[in-house]
């Protein structure tokens, strides 16, 4: 009886210690895992996929339950990325959302994410084969088409022109189609070379370098993606007052670049929503709700010297946003 007495004192004496706090935090439910989703670049060394990141970053934050993972080859190499993209595969991350160096290389690999259960998005560049569920980003041949007619509006009396690309990326395929397509309406002005540089910002200042000296009398160039523009020397060799340059994207040092008369056309991309909205396409599609469109033009932005203290005000809002 004694005994019986002294084990009930001591439950008592276990049970008086166990305050209001301690009982609340042993019956609280663990908090929700937070959704991983993977946000794969073409490389860490192109400068515009920068903002991007800041995009999926500030979006992931907002949503509160979501972790981007962002993760590149340094130099855009599709064999590489085509690993990067398995090895999230095998992670079982929540989502991916890709920039495609190659995106008929990369169509299998995707399926097979889309197969496992993993949704996948693409972004600036798609995989149009492939099953992801929705492409973000600009309507490439409409953006060339642009940018050929508006760089031939700048011609003068030289009708030739050079352009500049990068030859596997799907967007930058299409954007090299709507350029010639503008020029064709135009039969009076000739196309002297189409450039491969290759993704590679120092290969485009050695061809214009060297392009330059092997056809003094250029009209224009017209560059389906940034790389001139990334640096503030590239256009060193060109004489704005004989050769007009066009280029595709607006971020620093472009502005200033245009500033110093080097550049007379930019076409502006939707840089911070390649990453906010991708995440929030994933983020949605894990909620149960597929996108009302796979394609989804973010549309472009024409900037020249007459717009650009406008737009370079618009893009600092954004960036302290």
């Amino acid at each position: 009886m004694k005994r019986t007495l002294l084990s009930l004192l001591a439950l008592a004496v276990v049970a008086a210690g166990c305050g209001p706090k301690e009982a609340k935090e042993a019956s609280a439910p663990e908090a929700p895992r937070k959704l991983r989703f993977a946000v794969l670049p073409k490389s860490l060394d192109i400068p515009v996929f920068n903002y991007a990141k800041v995009g999926a970053e500030r979006e992931a934050k907002a949503l509160g339950n979501v972790e981007v993972i962002w993760r590149a080859a340094e130099t855009a190499d599709q064999l590489r990325q085509k690993e990067i993209l398995e090895s999230f595969i095998s992670q079982r991350v929540d989502g991916i959302a890709i920039s495609c160096t190659n995106g008929d290389f990369l169509t299998e690999t995707i399926n097979r994410a889309v197969e496992a259960g993993i949704p996948v998005v693409t972004w600036d560049a798609d995989a149009p084969k492939s099953k992801r569920a929705a492409y973000y980003g600009v309507d490439d041949f409409a953006g060339g088409q642009i940018l050929g007619e508006e760089t031939v509006k700048m011609l003068g009396d030289r009708k030739t022109v050079a352009i500049i690309t990068s030859l596997g990326a799907y967007n930058l395929q299409r954007r090299l189609e709507g350029v010639q397509d503008s020029l064709k309406k135009h039969p009076e002005v000739t196309t002297v070379e189409v450039f491969d540089i290759k993704e590679d910002t120092v290969r485009c200042v050695e061809v214009i370098a060297t392009a330059t000296n092997k056809y003094p009398d250029l009209g224009a160039w017209i560059s389906v993606g940034g790389w001139p523009v990334f640096t503030r020397n590239a256009l060193d060799p060109v004489n704005p007052k004989k050769t007009k340059f066009a280029s595709f994207d607006t971020i620093p040092p472009a502005p200033d670049v245009m500033r110093s008369g080097k550049v007379q056309l930019l076409i502006g991309q939707k840089y911070f929503g390649w990453g906010s909205e991708s995440v929030k396409l994933l983020a949605n599609i894990k909620a149960g709700k597929m996108p009302e469109k796979q394609i989804i033009d973010s549309g472009v932005d024409v900037v020249t010297p007459t717009n650009l203290d406008q737009y370079v005000a618009d893009w600092a809002k954004l960036e302290k946003e």
